[in-house]
């Protein structure tokens, strides 16, 4: 059997270092140079997915009862965390665009971001993702090659997650993984993290660790995230959506974005 293949679930991301105890302000969320995110622009973000995607419940019709009726998925409402991760990486993303002139090579439309999560296209979240996507589709960067310990690290995850069959050795995971996928979401952390050292993002451990996936395996499991981290360690943050693919075949690309 094969390891599960891997969904890239955008074009690229964007990566940030954290600073501890510089800024700490009452009701601030985050920082990224001079532009403050705050813990109420969070919350309204949060209180707006909620309002607009109430829990499905089923309606009996007359030829069925209530425990034949079947209920409609919930849907994925984020969390604080989520939020700001979106909030300050699209900051920085803007940042970055309009520091090296990046422009966007797609539009993500908030239909494809609604659909993936199961949220209204009226949806503010929805409509900050897209924003995101359509952002990080500008940022270039060149595939590189996985180090093992980068190989070792993926294939850990989709073990521990039960997609890559204990009869499948690392070898054969290690060469079903390593495709142009994974390459573009390394290089893509690799350079926009040492990019976005000279900003000053500061933010609030209540929200920590910012941490998204760059890459992730089916059922919505992150295959190469990168977690907020202290100034000077080796944790920084990247970013993306997951979004769901067919359950067994070898790495192959396919984005969110079109």
């Amino acid at each position: 059997m094969r390891a599960r293949r891997l969904v890239a679930v955008a074009t690229v991301a964007v990566g940030l270092v954290a600073l501890s105890g510089c800024r700490a302000e009452p009701g601030i969320a985050a920082y990224v140079g001079d532009h403050r995110i705050t813990d109420d622009r969070v919350a309204a973000v949060l209180k707006d997915a909620r309002d607009k995607n109430p829990k499905p419940t089923a309606s009996p019709t007359p030829s069925s009862t209530p425990a034949e009726q079947p209920t409609p998925p919930e849907p994925q409402l984020p969390g604080a965390v989520q939020v700001a991760s979106v909030l300050v990486l699209s900051e920085v993303c803007e940042q970055i665009s309009d520091e090296k002139n990046y422009q966007p090579r797609s539009q993500v439309a908030p239909e494809q971001v609604a659909e993936g999560l199961g949220l209204t296209v009226g949806t503010g979240y929805v409509r900050e993702v897209a924003q995101l996507y359509t952002c990080l589709s500008g940022v270039p960067s060149e595939p590189v090659a996985p180090t093992q310990q980068e190989l070792a690290a993926v294939i850990a995850v989709g073990r521990e997650a039960g997609l890559i069959p204990a009869t499948t050795t690392d070898e054969a995971a290690a060469s079903q993984l390593d495709g142009d996928q994974l390459r573009g979401a390394l290089a893509a952390r690799r350079s926009l993290v040492e990019a976005a050292k000279g900003y000053d993002v500061t933010v609030n451990p209540r929200y920590r660790p910012l941490e998204f996936p760059v890459l992730s395996f089916p059922n919505n499991v992150a295959a190469v995230s990168v977690p907020l981290g202290e100034l000077g360690s080796e944790a920084v943050t990247d970013i993306s959506t997951p979004e769901p693919a067919s359950s067994s075949a070898a790495p192959e690309a396919e984005g969110t974005a079109s």
